[in-house]
């Protein structure tokens, strides 16, 4: 199968995966996934592969082919997987699941490498630019960074107490790390090197960005804006130079789930629950694709551009 140079792709609580085409709005492959539905979609940096990120497996398909069949399982999560990411190299794997874990996986074998506790359901995992640093955020209000060398937790925060952090999101030059939360909050710190630790966090900003949840945060490659998307049905942008409000994307008609950038920033993903997927231009704020063909809620996207 050819491959085209945009790999977009969704999941939906329908039970599929599904791969568009970018700029025509096209499906032109249908994964059906009866096992579980998908939490979060992510393509390996070489464009080979897609993770989803499922219940309780994360389950590697090949971009290329047209086989319905995963080319590998991993198993060892016992919960929910909310969190799937990839080395930049494409040398390993990392997960967060609601069974309170972070773990570590070689993508050619099966098992999982290191594991790190967090007691409490993750709900989000980004892994820091230096690559030797992951920052996983819990239901119970946690920020952690786990210490991929050292093998441990180096340091710990929580913004508000007893309140979910449900989205993080690290700057590309790895200078700044915002988390949103179910009530709506963005917190933003700058991320400095440290002494003892790698990582020591300032306080920057707190953005109360919407009314409802915040269900993704997202910085932009480009450095300039932070997307914000909501249960309010809209995904708010912010320059991230004062976090002043420069567009409200409206046009979903219910909880808006997941965005991606593109890689020059110029465009933004996003899935909805009201069963598509939508395509952005940043610098008009308006919507210039819609993806349908789900039949229930659209709940995550991946982008590799």
């Amino acid at each position: 199968m050819s491959q085209p140079s945009v790999i977009l792709a969704t999941a939906s609580y329908d039970h599929t995966i599904r791969f568009w085409e970018a700029e025509t709005g096209r499906c032109y492959r249908t994964i059906q996934y009866p096992d579980s539905h998908v939490n979060r979609l992510e393509i390996t940096p070489d464009k080979r592969y897609l993770a989803a990120a499922c219940n309780p497996h994360i389950r590697l398909f090949d971009v290329n082919s047209n086989s319905p069949q995963p080319v590998m399982t991993y198993d060892s999560h016992t919960n929910n997987v909310m969190a799937v990411g990839f080395h930049c190299e494409g040398k390993w794997m990392y997960s967060g699941s609601e069974d309170g874990t972070v773990k570590i996986w070689d993508l050619r074998a099966p098992g999982c490498q290191k594991e790190y506790e967090s007691v409490a359901a993750v709900n989000t995992v980004v892994l820091h630019p230096n690559q030797t640093e992951l920052i996983s955020g819990d239901q119970n209000g946690n920020i952690r960074v786990w210490d991929l060398r050292a093998n441990s937790c180096s340091c710990e925060l929580v913004p508000e107490v007893d309140t979910a952090v449900r989205s993080l999101t690290v700057m590309w030059d790895g200078t700044m790390v915002v988390a949103a939360n179910n009530r709506g909050t963005c917190y933003v710190w700058r991320l400095l090197r440290g002494k003892q630790t790698l990582t020591e966090f300032e306080p920057l900003h707190k953005l109360q960005a919407h009314n409802g949840h915040i269900l993704k945060c997202l910085l932009s490659p480009a450095n300039k804006y932070l997307a914000t998307a909501s249960s309010d049905k809209t995904v708010k942008i912010w320059n991230v130079d004062g976090f002043k409000l420069e567009k409200v994307l409206t046009g979903h008609q219910r909880w808006v789930w997941d965005c991606v950038f593109s890689v020059d920033g110029e465009f933004l993903v996003t899935a909805s629950s009201d069963m598509t997927a939508r395509l952005w231009s940043m610098p008009a704020g308006k919507e210039v694709k819609v993806y349908q063909g789900h039949h229930k809620a659209t709940v995550c996207c991946a982008l590799h551009d």
